[in-house]
């Protein structure tokens, strides 16, 4: 199988139409387990390939998608008996569990993508049609942040990482391009762009339903979702449907909250809070904590070793899911921003650099993400500092 998906990759690099690759693949793969072609692009990247080339093959895979019916459903009732759906299916089945409300969102997204094919015959496309699609942004950012870089640390299985990441970013992007352009919505072209986009969007969901998810079911520990469960719910709702609470992880959850208070009320009883000595004073682990969380700001420490050691509490604009703690800080991150973190980190590292200022908007709001080079008295490097401010209140006072 790798060595089949190397010659397709050769035959694009030589400059072979993609529909003509496309044709051979659905021809030759259209019966292969798709968890199957993911192991052997995993093979392909461990030997050097580079995750630009594995993206050009998101474009091959589409024409698994759109081909006839009755390939498409010869494929799916081989993939149901794969195991990997199995376990996932069982996951599925648990009310609040985090694949049961991804699958949720997934079918919320088929249904609106098929209100904005309609939409588009119709010449009807309402800015609360685009609002709704760019929701997938959230279920995009949750993925990213719970899912792709657990897989790649903890169970060294990459390729979600490298290629789907990328591939929910641009769908991300495009839908944010048309959203700025949409006085231009009843130009051809804008809907050509527009229907293109929802065709990547819904061979996403197949992605996601028959590889993905099953390789996380597969992989993680009951534990591990726990922590998936427990960071999800910081972020918004999306496509209108509201996970459901998850028993098993609520006990499980409140049963360590329970330990980590007792363990604060013996130390609080037997006074011997852990006292932090500092040059400038010294204060308490609790007021410490406090005074932290206390900053307006999202406070993120990346250690020397590049490996994500604090951030402070609190409502996050940018989240901070608490299983990234202790992982390196480029797995947090999608491809495109993974290589222009490590050349910051790299710079400061060199001390060629001490800061740099970054501008952005969210969400209609402009915040500045700061990064600084932590040195101690002597210029040694002992990490990075993220600090991301919410700048709206300067807009205000200058207005």
């Amino acid at each position: 199988m790798k060595d089949q998906i190397k010659s397709y990759l050769q035959r694009l690099n030589h400059g072979e139409a993609l529909e003509s690759v496309q044709a051979d693949f659905v021809r030759e793969c259209k019966d292969v387990d798709p968890s199957a072609i993911m192991q052997a692009e995993q093979e392909l990247l461990r030997e050097g390939t580079s995750i630009e080339e594995l993206q050009r093959l998101c474009d091959v895979h589409s024409a698994l998608f759109h081909g006839s019916a009755t390939d498409a459903q010869k494929l799916h009732a081989k993939d149901i008996q794969d195991q990997r759906l199995s376990a996932a299916a069982a996951l599925i089945q648990i009310s609040g569990h985090p694949l049961q409300t991804f699958t949720l969102e997934n079918a919320a997204l088929e249904k609106l993508i098929a209100r904005a094919r309609q939409a588009l015959e119709n010449n009807g496309i309402t800015n609360e049609l685009l609002d709704e699609l760019r929701q997938i942004a959230i279920h995009y950012a949750r993925k990213g942040d719970l899912l792709y870089p657990h897989l790649k640390v903890q169970y060294g299985i990459s390729g979600p990482s490298a290629v789907m990441w990328t591939v929910d970013d641009e769908i991300r992007d495009e839908l944010n391009a048309l959203a700025k352009q949409k006085d231009q919505k009843e130009n051809d072209a804008w809907k050509q762009r527009l229907n293109a986009v929802l065709t990547r969007m819904e061979e996403m969901i197949y992605k996601e339903s028959n590889i993905l998810f099953p390789n996380c079911a597969l992989n993680f520990s009951e534990e591990e979702w726990y922590h998936i469960y427990r960071d999800a719910k910081d972020y918004a709702e999306c496509f209108g449907i509201r996970g459901d609470s998850w028993e098993a992880a609520e006990a499980h959850l409140a049963d360590t909250a329970s330990t980590a208070d007792t363990m604060s009320a013996e130390h609080a009883f037997t006074g011997s809070e852990t006292r932090i000595h500092l040059p400038g004073g010294s204060l308490t682990l609790s007021q410490l904590t406090a005074m932290l969380n206390t900053i307006p700001l999202e406070i993120t420490f990346v250690d020397i070793d590049n490996v994500n050691r604090y951030f402070n509490e609190g409502p996050k604009v940018f989240k901070r899911p608490g299983m990234a703690l202790g992982r390196e800080v480029f797995t947090c991150h999608p491809p495109k921003i993974e290589e222009r973190v490590r050349r910051i980190i790299g710079e400061f590292r060199a001390g060629n650099l001490d800061q740099v200022p970054v501008w952005m908007d969210k969400d209609g709001r402009t915040f500045l993400v700061t990064y600084y080079a932590v040195r101690d008295k002597q210029e040694q490097y002992l990490g990075t500092l993220e600090l991301v401010q919410d700048m709206e209140f300067a807009k205000e006072h200058f207005r």
